[in-house]
């Protein structure tokens, strides 16, 4: 088999070659080429042939220099994308054609501050979300929603739609006329393959602060109410049920009197954590509040109901504020990014229940493994189910160095490290055609290997962790490390079947 490769488009970059920024650099080293390859080299084991869909990979690439300080959730979107059919693999990837890109491209440079710069130094003042005055590079999340994957920013945003299988830009998300436009999405919309809706929150610095939202199959705008918190929050993901929705008022949020003065500053405050559970489509007076431990929750894997109570699984941090006297032993250039490390906010995976009758809280650590970043097969969601899959951190740095398969049910774990030098992004789980249990699935990853300069899609046997890859292809170029991912099986793509060969499919109009 010998891969066919076709360069589509390499973009304009004002990083200079020798940028050592340490996530512009190494691992992170951004890409400027969208790439076409089909029919994908296997230099590892074989393709399966019950693995049948795509597995959709969202990441930050910057192409400028930043005004004065960079963050690695400024960059600009990128979306990779590997298709897996008939014991073959195809590869695309692409930009996130945003207004935010396409203006910096044509002025030749960045043209607003970043995450960890005051918005005053902006020469554009635009920007929908949380903090305003950013750009919108939709670089954080990615999910599929009625054949479409739609991409999302980290502080909220628009949502840019683009072909699963091409990449093509699809413009934006509208809902029919109905979107959100003063405050956008969070990064984190939740679809529900059962019912064929779109959860989503968005957030921001005035009352009510929070905003909860249905889309329904029809892309209907169906649902939409206020969520009224105490203050400006910095929510990052939510969680749903059968027949709730699950809400987070974390007490790490920016300190108020210095947001006053236009700084944003996240402090962690003596408060405790609180949930807000809420009927799916529920009026804003049935919303009930629980209070629990304090901390602060990047990611949740799954929620179901058990009897009286919601079950909620996420990752609590236990130290949500890394002090910089724990890290004075860190080079410099680290420093500002202790935040990032999962060895810094010792995250572990955490159950909550609540219980809607009699209003009590209990909690759990479910495991003294650091790791974040879960994934669960999603034909099990919103039920008890039983494996989580996470990601397992390089210390000091936000770089996924191995796996953990967690067993909810029994406790056991089984563990699987990448070697030196090699990093994954978050790991999709892919049902087998067919599948009857669980774990009858593979997990998918891409990783960027520093020891030959190149990336891999990775496949695994969800039930066989430590076994290592079942397969391993090599994509045309090392691609920088990555965050979030989803998988789309090829059942719930148009066009995914009609053509003989994954290559031809993606072709077909």
């Amino acid at each position: 088999m010998v891969t066919s490769v076709d360069l589509v488009e390499r973009m304009i970059t004002t990083i200079p070659a020798d940028d050592d920024h340490p996530y512009r650099s190494g691992a992170w080293r951004p890409q400027q080429a969208e790439w076409n390859a089909d029919d994908l080299t296997v230099v590892e084991g074989q393709i399966p042939a019950d693995l049948d869909g795509v597995y959709l990979r969202n990441t930050e690439n910057p192409l400028h220099m930043p005004i004065h300080q960079y963050h690695p959730f400024d960059g600009d979107g990128m979306v990779h994308m590997v298709g897996f059919r008939d014991g073959k693999a195809f590869y695309r990837n692409r930009f996130v054609r945003t207004d935010g890109l396409a203006a910096e491209q044509e002025a030749g440079r960045s043209l607003w501050a970043g995450i960890a710069e005051s918005p005053s130094i902006s020469d554009r003042t635009d920007g929908v979300g949380a903090r305003g005055f950013l750009k919108d590079s939709s670089s954080t999340d990615v999910t599929v929603f009625r054949g479409e994957a739609l991409t999302s920013f980290y502080q909220c945003g628009d949502l840019y739609r683009l072909d699963p299988l091409t990449g093509d830009a699809l413009g934006r998300a509208d809902f029919n006329g109905a979107f959100p436009t003063a405050l956008g999405v969070s990064a984190h919309p939740k679809n529900d393959d059962r019912t064929g809706e779109l959860l989503f929150f968005n957030y921001g610095k005035d009352a009510p602060y929070m905003h909860y939202g249905v889309v329904d199959a029809n892309n209907e705008l169906a649902h939409y109410v206020p969520i009224e918190l105490p203050g400006a929050r910095l929510p990052h993901d939510m969680a749903f049920t059968e027949n709730y929705a699950i809400f987070n008022d974390f007490p790490l949020f920016w300190d108020a009197e210095l947001l006053k003065a236009g700084h944003h500053v996240p402090k962690l405050h003596d408060l405790p954590s609180r949930f807000g559970i809420l009927p799916r489509r529920g009026d804003p007076s049935q919303i009930r509040w629980f209070e629990a431990d304090p901390t602060y929750v990047l990611h949740f894997t799954n929620a179901f109901e058990d009897g009286d109570e919601v079950v909620l699984d996420g990752f609590f941090q236990h130290d949500p504020d890394p002090s910089a006297e724990e890290s004075a032993h860190l080079p410099k250039a680290l420093r500002p990014f202790r935040f990032l490390a999962l060895n810094r906010m010792k995250t572990r995976l955490h159950r909550w229940r609540f219980n809607m009758v009699t209003g009590a809280v209990r909690e759990e650590s479910l495991t003294d493994t650091i790791s974040e970043f879960g994934m669960m097969n999603n034909d099990y969601l919103t039920t008890d189910y039983r494996y989580a899959y996470a990601a397992t951190g390089k210390p000091d740095w936000f770089l996924f160095d191995g796996l953990v398969r967690h067993d909810l049910h029994t406790g056991a774990e089984e563990h699987y490290s990448f070697g030196d030098g090699v990093f994954a992004s978050e790991t999709s789980v892919a049902p087998k055609v067919g599948s009857a249990a669980e774990d009858e699935a593979y997990l998918v990853t891409i990783t960027t290997d520093l020891n030959d300069d190149a990336s891999y899609a990775v496949v695994m046997d969800a039930a066989r962790l430590a076994d290592g890859p079942v397969c391993r292809v090599r994509l045309p170029e090392r691609v920088s490390s990555g965050t979030h991912s989803t998988w789309a099986p090829g059942s719930e793509l148009r066009r995914w079947r009609t053509a003989e060969n994954a290559g031809d499919a993606v072709e077909v109009g």
